[in-house]
């Protein structure tokens, strides 16, 4: 499918990603089970270990925050990535304040370096490192394999977007704020997604980023929400509010 660049802009994806990555070809038919590929592997299943008390928790990964809820009730998953030089901290203070209104499980990676592992030159580290968080949390709690989405800000919402669309067998949706670009290797499920953009944002320009990537992901078939606000590089708590009236939907 089309693909934005990290730098903006939207063009076909023919190639790989330099440094751990060597993928050459076009998105692939069939999936290959592949961290380089930004395949995720973790599954909800059957949880087995003992579950993290309400509240927000430290993982070797990130944090998770666990909402009170009633006992037996399959969870709904929300997992959050942070901007360029940000941190696990800053990805939960952006929906945390809503999270338990909700009744979200919100897992927030860490990434490796000081952007996410694609952005910084191929698919690799943060894969494994989300895979891994994902891994404890559906040991933990009984997630409900259709209510597993993925947001993000900034250099996060691209990331977002981008392990949606090839990981759409497991994460349902993906919530994007201010994203600046597109680039999966390949395509699985179809994913449901909801994006937002400031019209006077100056750090990722809408005009090159948004508005190139929602006409990709609906011309690629996907069903897209899209709302620009009057303002820069943010996340209104307006748009917050929309966006997880969107997810509950």
């Amino acid at each position: 499918m089309p693909s934005a660049s990290p730098g903006g802009g939207v063009k076909d994806l023919a190639g790989g990603h330099s440094g751990e990555v060597d993928e050459t070809a076009r998105p692939h038919p069939s999936p290959p089970a592949d961290w380089r590929h930004g395949r995720l592997l973790a599954r909800p299943g059957q949880a087995t270990a003992e579950a993290e008390a309400p509240g927000l928790h430290q993982l070797a990964t990130g944090l998770l925050y666990v909402p009170a809820a009633p006992p037996g009730r399959p969870r709904q998953l929300l997992v959050v990535l942070h901007g360029a030089g940000g941190s696990a901290g800053q990805a939960f203070d952006l929906l945390g304040d809503h999270a338990g209104d909700h009744a979200l499980l919100l897992l927030c990676p860490q990434s490796a370096g000081s952007t996410w592992d694609v952005i910084a030159g191929g698919y690799g580290p943060d894969v494994r490192r989300i895979d891994d968080a994902l891994a404890h949390v559906f040991a933990r709690f009984r997630v409900d394999p259709a209510d597993v989405a993925v947001a993000g800000f900034s250099d996060g919402a691209s990331y977002a977007l981008s392990l949606a669309v090839a990981n759409g067998d497991l994460l349902t949706a993906a919530l994007a704020f201010s994203p600046g670009f597109l680039a999966p290797l390949l395509s699985t499920g179809r994913p449901r997604f909801f994006i937002s953009h400031g019209v006077s944002d100056r750090v990722l320009p809408v005009e090159r980023c948004s508005r190139r990537v929602v006409p990709a992901l609906r011309a690629a078939g996907y069903n897209v929400t899209y709302e620009e606000f009057a303002g820069g590089h943010e996340v209104p708590a307006g748009t917050v509010s929309t966006a997880l009236d969107w997810l509950e939907r």
